[in-house]
């Protein structure tokens, strides 16, 4: 009876031993795919990013070649919009348009408007700068560059802005909120102008078109800032700043995500700085939480971008 009570002992030891190893393994397991996915997904919003941006200010030039089809104009003969007063600023064709703490497709959103939006006002926001939009995941940015089409004879000079964008999100289980943050949308737009016509207007319901597509959940933050030529902050807002859009040379952009549920691998009370990378805002966010977070921090060159107004 002794013998057997020494080896139920013995085993038990030796099985919590391989259950405590086994735990400690699947938990480093666990961490490096959740860092991982999350590295993934960010990289992904980056690459579309980066893409994007490049592209802005690109401007086809038809020029005339032999046997080609004199009905289409030598160059883009669509309307320019500067978006400097209060009836084309939602319109503005510059390259690149950056709104600095703004939720939303064309609404700054505070406080305030979340608790009018959501019929709360939502953990998001910091509650000792309730009233700080500072405090406000995240900037919105508008990319605009044409493209051409010689089979479309009616609007062979095409136009397209690409919009993105960030949106608290909530989720329920049944009534209950078990989770707030913020996702990252995208919208395409085209210029409609026809050759015939003098003027034109934003669409969403072309071809390539679309309003609001998710691109990425659980965002931290989201920040843009244009920089010149001598990587001087530029102001890209053409309401604000109109004789500077066009010094813009490249953008930093810069994405805090995190990981979609708690995974203990800090302890309760530890405090974690957000955004201690990013140079637009007012001071660092810290958090408590049990949240794995991964950090982005990209620069990307204009390349269509030059001259002057």
């Amino acid at each position: 009876m002794i013998e057997i009570l020494i080896g139920v002992a013995i085993a038990s030891i030796m099985m919590a031993a391989m259950f405590a190893s086994y735990t400690v393994v699947n938990n480093t397991y666990s961490r490096v795919t959740d860092v991982a996915g999350i590295s993934r997904s960010g990289r992904d919003i980056v690459s579309m990013l980066m893409r994007d941006i490049r592209m802005a200010g690109f401007k086809y030039y038809y020029g005339v070649f032999e046997n080609s089809n004199n009905d289409i104009p030598k160059q883009d003969y669509l309307e320019f919009k500067l978006g400097n007063t209060d009836d084309t600023k939602e319109d503005s064709h510059m390259p690149v348009v950056i709104y600095k703490n703004t939720l939303g497709y064309d609404e700054v959103v505070t406080s305030e408007t979340l608790e009018t939006k959501l019929g709360k006002n939502l953990n998001l926001v910091d509650e000792n700068h309730a009233d700080d939009p500072i405090k406000v995941c995240c900037d919105r940015i508008h990319v605009v560059y044409g493209d051409f089409n010689a089979n479309d004879l009616t609007q062979p000079y095409k136009r397209y802005r690409v919009t993105y964008f960030a949106m608290p999100v909530e989720r329920k289980i049944g009534q209950d909120v078990v989770d707030q943050y913020y996702a990252v949308y995208k919208s395409k737009e085209s210029w409609k102008q026809t050759i015939t016509q003098e003027e034109g207007e934003w669409i969403s319901n072309c071809d390539e078109c679309y309003e609001g597509e998710l691109i990425r959940e659980y965002v931290v933050d989201m920040e843009f800032i244009a920089l010149d030529k001598n990587g001087k902050t530029v102001n890209a807002n053409p309401a604000e700043n109109l004789e500077e859009m066009f010094n813009i040379r490249s953008v930093d952009v810069k994405l805090t995500f995190r990981s979609s549920s708690p995974k203990g691998y800090f302890n309760k009370n530890q405090k974690k700085i957000v955004n201690s990378f990013t140079s637009d805002r007012s001071d660092n966010l810290e958090v408590e939480d049990r949240y794995l977070r991964d950090n982005i921090f990209v620069t990307v060159h204009t390349r269509n971008i030059g001259g002057s107004l």
